[in-house]
């Protein structure tokens, strides 16, 4: 595909230009909603979720048949710093995993009627370590946020993004803390399962990024974050282009989507969050973006595994919309 962009500046503007929800849709939706055999509000949430697909969607009657997870990989020069514990090349032999469908993506993936796509962004080079210099340079925050672009396939009707990174809750943590203040320990975890003391020296890396890097927006994303979170940000970024509504997946993803959020008023509408995960800041991330979660179950895989778990609960959503009779059809009174 060609380049849609060659600069951070261009994919501003691509990001300030991004298309809006169709509101006849949307309405129409919702006086369909109105007149399903049910009482008002019954399905209570689900109502919402189906009409704000129709409106992405700009069809007031939506189906979901092609749902596309994508799972990013990236490695990170800010791990030398000890701040997981695994060692960075678990990422590669968790890529292999994907690849084999061995890891739980693939089981999710399938068990929602989803195609899956892994793409590994140069593994054997790490990005920088962002409490020494900017994680990347402009011209790879770029190519990373192309590939994310590239990934998303112009036929599907739903988009889940996902990452792997040995290291990357880091990250996460430090554009958090760029983007809404606050302590380094207010959004810094265990990720992988560290012990105090690696709690301490994680939270002690993203407070050195932070002050060396006080960075919004897409130069967050540059400084502190990693090429799989650019590349979730370019997809994201891309599926707005085509209306196709996103779901979220957990701490990193949201962290790389908050990117986009501070850089653009209005960037994630597109977006829902598919679940609250147990890495203790996303929910006060998803609160800062004003996402409330599908699910919250604990989970704190990453892979977008929430988010395709998620995939059932929008397609039971739009199926009860778009499958349900209306009193009139049915022949039901609705006095």
């Amino acid at each position: 595909m060609a380049h849609a962009f060659s600069t951070l500046s261009a994919f501003q503007d691509i990001l300030n230009r991004l298309p809006d929800a169709d509101q006849d849709a949307g309405t129409q939706a919702s006086e369909r909603n109105g007149q399903l055999t049910k009482p008002p509000g019954a399905l209570g949430r689900l109502e919402d979720i189906a009409i704000w697909y129709a409106a992405w969607r700009g069809n007031p009657r939506p189906n979901i048949t092609a749902p596309q997870v994508i799972v990013f990989a990236g490695n990170h020069g800010v791990t030398a710093q000890g701040v997981s514990a695994f060692p960075a090349e678990v990422t590669e032999q968790m890529v292999l995993n994907f690849q084999h469908g061995g890891a739980a993506i693939n089981q999710l993936a399938r068990a929602a009627g989803a195609k899956l796509d892994v793409r590994a962004l140069s593994l054997d080079a790490p990005t920088a370590d962002f409490t020494q210099g900017p994680a990347m340079s402009e011209a790879e925050v770029v190519e990373a946020l192309q590939t994310g672009w590239d990934a998303v396939d112009e036929a599907s009707d739903l988009l889940v993004v996902g990452e792997m990174g040995i290291g990357n809750t880091t990250p996460a943590a430090a554009i958090a803390t760029a983007l809404f203040g606050g302590e380094a320990e207010d959004w810094t975890g265990r990720g992988t399962g560290v012990d105090d003391a690696g709690l301490a020296n994680k939270a002690r890396v993203v407070r050195e990024g932070v002050a060396l890097h006080s960075a919004t927006g897409l130069e967050a994303l540059r400084c502190l974050g990693g090429r799989e979170l650019a590349a979730m940000a370019g997809a994201i970024v891309r599926a707005r282009s085509l209306r196709i509504p996103v779901i979220m997946d957990g701490f990193i993803c949201t962290a790389a989507a908050a990117c986009l959020h501070s850089a653009r008023a209005g960037a994630l509408d597109h977006v829902i969050a598919g679940h609250q995960s147990a890495e203790g800041a996303h929910a006060a991330l998803l609160e800062k973006l004003g996402k409330a979660a599908i699910l919250s179950l604990g989970m704190r895989l990453g892979e977008g595994s929430g988010g395709a778990l998620a995939i059932n609960i929008l397609k039971s959503a739009v199926a009860c919309h778009s499958g349900m009779a209306t009193f009139a059809e049915a022949g039901v009174s609705d006095a």
